[in-house]
């Protein structure tokens, strides 16, 4: 069986320390400190390698000689000293290119005194924004800077709005070409403890003091002056993500008229002491006593986790389906020995993780043994037969896109909203490895299963079936559309 991964917050804890501190840096008295160019191409090559003999989607969205022109302009850049932040931009930006959200330097997974040294500068805008299209929208004022919420930030320090995100979109991961999954990254709306805009606008933008040029929603424009706030600050207004680390439901059930409204805000229970499997069985339990007829399922703000989806599925299911029309492939049967010290994970038997797989192609194995395969949807216990309906958007991805993918190939309910993360032309997942760089200190993560489907698909996330875009007036007036419609 594949085991799933640890939390973020938690892979940071036990494999931070992993490496010491190397003697990296050139530093004179007249310049800011410096990785050498040495330490940066040296950790260029390792990553060269790791990603071209371990990764399943690296030619999934680009075509051979793309990457490896691509490596070779990484490797360029690399040539010339530059300090740790702009080397971190400079990854990221490749990596970007590589087009997998499990593809990034992640920011959970630095050693501690590079996370400070790069994420906690005292520099982030003190509101809390959502991209529409190109236009910045605020959606909450939690510092009380007097910009109401559905005001437009039409630029910051005379930069204007659609220049910052053109300068940010190349930084951050997705799946594919799905664009709408990097807007929802760069929004800030508390959905984890590091929020990607505040890490890549701080990197390129970041002040003490903001001049903003804001329009409120009736159309006045103003300027408004605003000091940035530190990452203690931005914590003290929910931006901490879900603790599911204790044993307190994380999800809500109510009733909402004749209907259920069940808000699942976050899957990643990897070190929850609830009984989440229990908890569900005995609210679906529920519905199906009390003849609930409609039941919606608020999965918008939730990016993935564990396979949650499935223990829902199996009591929505008449017969047994499969949850996946896809092939499982991994790039090696064992990870060659000098690699090994620099490929840190939570399961050494990822290690030998094709060791039992079938060879398909020069470039693939197929993950086929008991155990690596992903098992069918059962029916269990007594099925919920009303009308269920699903609440998706951009954050979804990894779990949660597998399953509004499920939902939508079954037509097990009607999805409402925006189209999802993922993509259904194939994600990566399940098995990881974090590839320390040792020279800079850096790291990246890797992911090892390929998940491609077995025909050919669209390279975009799940479309709903009732499309309800956010719009800026719903926001100003503190109304969620999607909702009211799932629930009519």
């Amino acid at each position: 069986m594949i085991a799933s991964p640890p939390s973020r917050r938690a892979v940071l804890g036990g494999l931070g320390a992993t490496f010491a501190a190397s003697p990296l840096l050139a530093r004179t008295s007249s310049s800011p400190t410096l990785l050498r160019a040495a330490a940066m191409r040296e950790d260029v090559a390792l990553l060269r390698r790791a990603y071209a003999e371990l990764h399943p989607g690296i030619h999934r969205y680009n075509t051979p000689r793309e990457i490896d022109a691509r490596f070779a302009a990484l490797d360029q850049a690399a040539a010339i000293p530059m300090t740790l932040r702009a080397f971190y931009l400079t990854l990221s930006r490749f990596l970007a290119t590589v087009r997998y959200g499990h593809s990034y330097a992640n920011f959970y997974n630095q050693r501690r005194e590079i996370a400070v040294a790069l994420f906690e500068a005292p520099d982030r805008l003190p509101f809390d924004v959502l991209w529409i299209g190109d236009a910045m929208v605020v959606t909450a004022d939690p510092f009380a800077t007097g910009i109401s919420r559905g005001s437009r930030i039409l630029a910051v320090n005379g930069r204007s709005a659609s220049a910052i995100l053109a300068a940010l979109m190349p930084l951050v991961r997705a799946d594919g070409h799905n664009d709408a999954k990097r807007r929802r990254l760069l929004s800030v709306q508390g959905d984890d403890r590091y929020e990607t805009f505040d890490i890549f606008f701080s990197m390129l933008f970041g002040q003490d003091r903001y001049q903003l040029t804001v329009e409120d929603p009736s159309g006045r424009r103003r300027t408004a002056t605003v000091a940035g706030v530190s990452l203690a600050q931005r914590r003290t207004t929910a931006h901490a993500g879900v603790d599911a680390s204790g044993d307190t439901p994380v999800w809500t059930i109510e009733r909402r008229g004749d209907a259920a409204l069940l808000s699942m805000p976050s899957w990643g229970l990897y070190d929850s002491k609830w009984d989440w499997r229990g908890w569900l069985d005995q609210a679906v339990d529920r519905l199906v006593a009390e003849r609930v007829p409609r039941l919606v399922v608020d999965l918008r703000a939730n990016e993935g986790g564990l396979d949650c989806g499935n223990a829902l599925a199996e009591r929505l299911v008449e017969r047994e389906t499969p949850f996946e029309e896809v092939q499982r492939l991994v790039r090696y049967r064992t990870v060659p020995d000098d690699l090994r010290p620099v490929l840190d994970t939570w399961d050494r038997s990822f290690d030998h993780l094709g060791e039992n797989a079938t060879r398909i192609s020069d470039r693939f194995l197929r993950l086929d043994t008991q155990g690596d395969r992903v098992d069918p949807i059962r029916p269990r216990g007594t099925r919920y037969e009303g009308d269920v309906r699903v609440l998706i958007g951009p954050q979804n991805s990894s779990a949660t896109f597998q399953f509004a993918d499920f939902v939508r190939r079954n037509r097990l309910a009607t999805l409402i909203g925006e189209t999802t993360g993922g993509n259904r032309r194939g994600i990566n997942g399940g098995c990881f490895y974090f590839v320390r760089l040792p020279a800079t200190g850096l790291e990246a993560d890797l992911p090892l299963i390929g998940r491609f489907p077995t025909t050919p698909q669209p390279d975009r996330g799940v479309t709903p079936d009732i499309t309800i875009p956010v719009t800026r007036a719903d926001i100003a007036k503190g109304i969620d559309s999607p909702v009211r419609r799932a629930l009519a």
